[in-house]
């Protein structure tokens, strides 16, 4: 998970998208990565609502 969030923070940076916001890229890396998350979350509810059965994202980690 950091090292994802790293690298989008640095691609976040040398692309400078953080100027349209004001925003530190480190923050956006941060939000971008939860939004990932969440996406994932709502991913697997809706497949649990319909009866759909196969592994979904929930988080990030390095170690997978």
């Amino acid at each position: 998970m950091k090292e994802f969030r790293k690298e989008l923070e640095e691609l976040i940076n040398s692309n400078s998208v953080e100027h349209a916001s004001n925003t530190p890229d480190f923050i956006l890396a941060e939000y971008l990565t939860d939004c990932l998350i969440s996406f994932g979350k709502a991913t697997n509810a809706r497949d649990k609502h319909y009866n759909i059965t196969h592994e979904v994202v929930t988080e990030l980690d390095d170690n997978k």
